[in-house]
Order: structure tokens, then C-alpha cells, then sequence
């Protein structure tokens, strides 16, 4: 399956958001190694992104919240068990018994 976003096909996870987002994740998550200054120039780079582009924050979340909701069996793998109150009647049935 190919996802596209805006005319631009997303090849691998990190495209499909920096794509959805309009914005290179590692602005938000930062590089391993990089220095303080590179650090600073990098959140005030965020802050001006997020001063022009108040909705940022609410379509990160949307975006987040449909993937989990699309992939939410493959994320949780998600097994039903048995409901607590039958366990529960069991096991005071068992005792009624031995009693």
C-alpha cells in the first residue's frame, strides 16, 4: 500500500509524518550528539513553528490518534480474557463445594 500526502508518497514511517506534520521530526526529537547550541537553535526554530502554526500541536495528536486507531490491533495485539466476574463466581463456587 502507498500513502500519499499532499501529491508527496511517503516511503517509510518518518516521511509519513514529517509529511502529515509539514516539519523534519528531528526539529521536535532532537539528533543524538548534537551540541548545546545546535540544541537552542533547534527549539527556537520549534517555538517559531509553533507561534506561526498554533493548530500544530491538535494535528500531531489527530495524526497520532488515527494511526493508533487504523493499526490499534497490530500495536496492542490486543487478546480478549475471561470476564472477572466469572472467575470470581468460580472460584466462590468451588469453595461453596469443598465446604
Amino acid at each position: 500500500m502507498r500513502a500519499y500526502i499532499s501529491g508527496h508518497r511517503a516511503v517509510n514511517d518518518t516521511d509519513l509524518v514529517e509529511l502529515a506534520l509539514g516539519t523534519p521530526v528531528d526539529l521536535w526529537l532532537g539528533v543524538e550528539g548534537e551540541s548545546e547550541m545546535e540544541r537552542e537553535a533547534r527549539l527556537d526554530a520549534a517555538r517559531d513553528i509553533l507561534a506561526e502554526n498554533s493548530n500544530l500541536p491538535d494535528d500531531a495528536l489527530r495524526v497520532a490518534a488515527e494511526t493508533i486507531d487504523e493499526h490499534a490491533a497490530e500495536l496492542f495485539n490486543v487478546v480478549s480474557l475471561p470476564h472477572v466476574s466469572r472467575l470470581t463466581d468460580r472460584r466462590a463456587g468451588r469453595k461453596a463445594v469443598a465446604a
